[in-house]
This record gives C-alpha cells, sequence and structure tokens, in this order.
C-alpha cells in the first residue's frame, strides 16, 4: 500500500516541461533510477522499452527520473531508443519528494544516491502502488501486471 500522499511535481524532461498533475485520465508510471549509461538502469530501461506497446494498450504513461542533466538524458534516450521520456532532476527536489535519495555502499564506501523504486498513479492521479530498493529482473512485467489491474 502507498506509504504517504505524493503532491505534484513538474520537471524539465527530454520531451519539454513534464508536470504530473496534467496526466490524469492515464495511469502513470515513474520510475527513479541512479544513473544513466550504467549496466543496472540501462537494463530497466530497456524492459521498459521493450514492453512499452503493453503499456501502452492501458493508455500507461512512463517517465524515469535521475538527477543526470537534460544532455547526458537525451544522449541516453537517443542511444536506447527509449520511446518515454526522461525527466532531470539535478537539485534532487522530486528525489527528496518521493523520499529515493539514501545512503548506499558502493565498492566499500558510503555515497548517496537514488534508490531504484517505481510509484504507479492511477489515472484520477492517486498513489496506486510503490516498489523501493527494487532489483531489476522481472520487475517492469509486475508493474506491467499491476497497471493492468487499475480501471
Amino acid at each position: 500500500m502507498p506509504s504517504s500522499k505524493i503532491g505534484d511535481f513538474e520537471l524539465p524532461s527530454t520531451g519539454g516541461t513534464f508536470r504530473l498533475s496534467e496526466q490524469h485520465g492515464h495511469p502513470v508510471v515513474v520510475y527513479f533510477y541512479p544513473k544513466d549509461n550504467t549496466p543496472g538502469c540501462t537494463l530497466e530501461g530497456q524492459q521498459f522499452r521493450d514492453l512499452y506497446a503493453e503499456f501502452s494498450k492501458s493508455k500507461c504513461i512512463i517517465v524515469g527520473i535521475s538527477r543526470d542533466s537534460l544532455k547526458s538524458h537525451a544522449s541516453f534516450k537517443s542511444k536506447m531508443s527509449f520511446p518515454f521520456e526522461l525527466l532531470s532532476d539535478e537539485d534532487e527536489k522530486v528525489c527528496r519528494q518521493f523520499a529515493v535519495i539514501k545512503m548506499k555502499n558502493m565498492y566499500g564506501k558510503q555515497v548517496r544516491g537514488i534508490e531504484r523504486s517505481t510509484f504507479v498513479f492511477d489515472a484520477k492521479g492517486a498513489l496506486a502502488r510503490e516498489w523501493r530498493g527494487i532489483k531489476v529482473p522481472g520487475h517492469v512485467q509486475e508493474v506491467l501486471e499491476f497497471v493492468k489491474t487499475l480501471k
């Protein structure tokens, strides 16, 4: 069950400004990932890309968010042929709103970073489900199965 109500947000994206409240009428998948062009993030994006037609049957909108710049996002999106937009949260405002910034161990050192997380909003804009600290294999398929249950 969703742990909290998440308010509206607006971020620059590879397709212009994205505002959550302007997506009403469609389910929305918002996935947070640590960094463009890294193995896990690339695989996760590819899985959303490969299942995009299935998500589209539910009129679902998908967006990915990381702290990378729009320039980095544009390159990553183009290279991977992602059919969805990537949003840039360089100042971590939306990452903090969703509480996805965590201390993580990387090569034995503590680093601040984005905890891989996915949030699904229903067509009315209400948070319907969240996954935190996810592992990539099988996750996108699980999100798709959930989206199919939304009315």
